[in-house]
């Protein structure tokens, strides 16, 4: 199998894709739309290895949610932290990520992307495990697909339940004779026993490791184990979650039975031809070869990072005398600026410079100009920052072809993770602890919970983890609450509003 194939999408997947979407979504012309599909019958199709294959990609294309698209989960929560403002062009630019940025967040103003994609996964997913046991296929093949769909829809719905935590649970393809309107939210316990038991019982079909670079990209054991690892911590199945994590870890600083090994320079995570490094667990795949144009934009065929380009500094230039070391950056739309608050607690860091540019001091130093933006600092995420470096030479859209990949869960932050579970304490959670230190040259701290969350803060900045890390340890209304975070309310988010309309759904608390 081609690499390619998980770049590309064929008319197949997106034909799977899109009646997928419009079977899980809740609003009248999106059904119309699978009424009236007819160029496509899916009971014809997933007869074979070929056909199957085109269902699994279309079931893998959801993870570009995390980094693709206007609406993506990483710039999304990152702007309703503590360490980063929305930004933009305005207090009105994107009125979803500028509302929650400032908890003024509605059902109406809420993108209805974060709902209805990933129930676009889930419904590719369901339908290629139903259709899949009859297609002809040697079964270790068919059994492999069927868990890498498992695992995929246990993530797409543990993303729903972080961030919405009331959602229906749906595990078979939904047809236009179904009573759609009226399948009721499940109980989130129910759901996270489900999605659990669901990656349990898949682990066994998944190859250890990917056997060749054509592969990478797809879940392997390690990859199961850390999200299930990951799905039991916020589950407060603690005792779980570190069983499964340390099954990924291994000795704390070495190579783990799945191969991962923290990279030794830690500014090599965020070099954009440095894909699939030693240190990766899930990575989300974006090209320039798509050649994506906006034409593309919002349909989810755009096949580009869009944080970078939403990162990006505003009318950036260097200035005609500025040391030829100055960085070159590709002017875009300035959304997250840094706090001072994050930019201060990083202070004396190590990954201080690969987590922050400083062009504040650029400025000051006379070596670039640029246009302050919303809520600017003069503080910027470099780890996605766009250098001219990565502009595509390729047809299409620049802001739409940036080609970095983004890594969801990465082996410091499984580490991490797993310290937690431990509770913060013993020799276990302190080797954890210290290897992530170690990596960039500092001393080791006593292990502690605050010593695990504040170097979580530090080495995952930026990367769309601390809005869920504050919730999942009950400090965000004491860190957000100046920002208008109301406890018992912003925990979850608002069910957009056409989400609801005509069903049996139910809005969330105080929204």
């Amino acid at each position: 199998m081609k690499n390619k194939r998980f770049i590309y999408k064929s008319v197949s997947v997106l034909l799977l894709a899109g009646i997928s979407f419009g079977a899980v979504s809740c609003d009248n012309s999106n059904l119309e739309d699978v009424k009236n599909t007819g160029t496509f019958d899916s009971n014809n199709y997933f007869q074979n290895e070929e056909q199957s294959f085109t269902g699994l990609v279309a079931t893998y294309d959801m993870l570009r949610k995390y980094s693709g698209g206007f609406e993506n989960m990483v710039t999304f929560f990152n702007a309703a932290s503590d360490d980063f403002y929305s930004g933009g062009g305005s207090s009105t630019d994107g009125a979803g990520i500028q509302g929650f940025a400032n908890y003024s967040i509605n059902s109406v103003i809420m993108p209805v992307s974060y709902w209805k994609d990933y129930y676009q996964g889930i419904a590719a997913a369901n339908l290629l495990i139903d259709r899949i046991p009859n297609a002809q296929m040697n079964d270790q093949t068919r059994n492999r697909f069927v868990a890498e769909a498992k695992v995929l829809r246990s993530l797409y719905y543990f993303e729903l339940l972080r961030t919405f935590k009331n959602i229906p649970l749906i595990l078979k393809p939904i047809t236009v004779n179904d009573d759609y309107y009226n399948i009721p939210q499940a109980d989130p316990t129910a759901v996270y026993a489900q999605i659990e038991s669901d990656i349990l019982a898949s682990i066994g079909d998944l190859p250890v490791t990917t056997s060749s670079d054509a592969e990478k990209g797809r879940i392997t054991q390690g990859t199961a184990r850390a999200i299930l690892g990951k799905i039991y911590l916020y589950d407060k199945k603690y005792s779980e979650a570190a069983a499964q994590l340390e099954m990924v870890n291994g000795t704390p600083g070495g190579t783990s039975q799945y191969g991962y090994k923290l990279v030794a320079n830690y500014a090599d995570l965020w070099k954009v031809d440095n894909k699939f490094t030693s240190e990766s667990i899930l990575e989300v795949m974006h090209t320039n070869k798509g050649n994506s144009d906006w034409g593309f934009w919002g349909s989810g065929k755009d096949e580009g990072n869009s944080i970078n380009v939403m990162l990006g500094i505003r009318s950036y230039k260097v200035t005609d005398d500025a040391p030829a070391n100055t960085p070159s950056i590709y002017s875009g739309w300035s959304f997250n600026p840094v706090t001072e608050d994050l930019f201060n607690f990083m202070q004396g860091d190590p990954r201080l410079d690969a987590t922050i540019l400083n062009v504040k001091q650029l400025v000051q130093n006379g070596d670039v100009t640029y246009s302050a933006a919303y809520r600017d600092t003069g503080y910027f995420l470099n780890k996605f920052t766009p250098r001219t470096s990565d502009v595509s030479t390729l047809p299409g859209a620049t802001e739409l072809n940036f080609r970095q990949n983004y890594i969801a869960i990465r082996l410091a932050d499984t580490y991490l993770m797993e310290a937690e579970a431990l509770g913060g304490s013993g020799a276990r959670a302190q080797a954890l602890l210290d290897a992530v230190r170690a990596r960039v040259g500092l001393a080791s701290v006593t292990v502690s919970m605050q010593a695990v969350k504040d170097e979580r803060r530090r080495e995952l900045a930026g990367e769309g983890h601390r809005w869920f890390d504050l919730v999942r340890w009950g400090e965000a209304s004491a860190k957000l609450g100046s920002r208008g975070f109301t406890a018992g309310k912003n925990e979850i988010l608002p069910i957009p509003f056409n989400e609801l309309t005509n069903t049996a759904l139910k809005q969330n608390p105080g929204y």
